[in-house]
């Protein structure tokens, strides 16, 4: 099964665990990524990923999610199409680069793209999108069922 973990995803286990959402969502991530190092699935990293990862201040918190990225089994690349689809994305109400993580994952036939963030979440379930878009936890959770 060949997921897409947004950059909001590879952040969530370094998030505050204050809150019972987060650390829900934090175990869903921790869970996905060692269930793809035994081979269950294959994770995306993408430029688009790489340039929000960068964007991090914390140098301490930024080392830590690229130990964990260091999972990614294969690399999804911009196309024409790509930038093409994304473009359409953004004319149905979806962010630039959440609109770049959804044109790749549809292109590259992902199983699913998981994200944390419910503005991008609700944007992508409203869109003409050929991949589903689904919070880790709640994923999950189907998954096990």
């Amino acid at each position: 099964m060949k997921i897409y973990l947004d950059a909001c995803c590879w952040s969530r286990p370094f998030d505050g665990q204050m809150q019972d959402r987060v650390r829900l969502e934090a175990e869903a991530v921790l869970s996905i990524i060692a269930r793809s190092k035994a081979g269950d699935f294959i994770l995306a990293a993408s430029e688009a990923i790489d340039f929000e990862l960068s964007k991090i201040p914390d140098v301490d918190k930024f080392k830590k999610i690229c130990s964990l990225y260091s999972a990614t089994g294969v690399r999804l690349l911009y196309t024409e199409e790509t930038k093409k689809r994304a473009l359409l994305f953004q004319r149905q109400g979806i962010k630039f680069l959440d609109s770049l993580h959804l044109a790749l994952a549809e292109e590259y036939k992902q199983d699913a793209l998981l994200t944390t963030d419910d503005n991008f979440f609700a944007a992508a379930t409203k869109s003409d999108a050929a991949v589903r878009v689904d919070n880790p936890a709640a994923w999950l959770i189907r998954r096990m069922q």
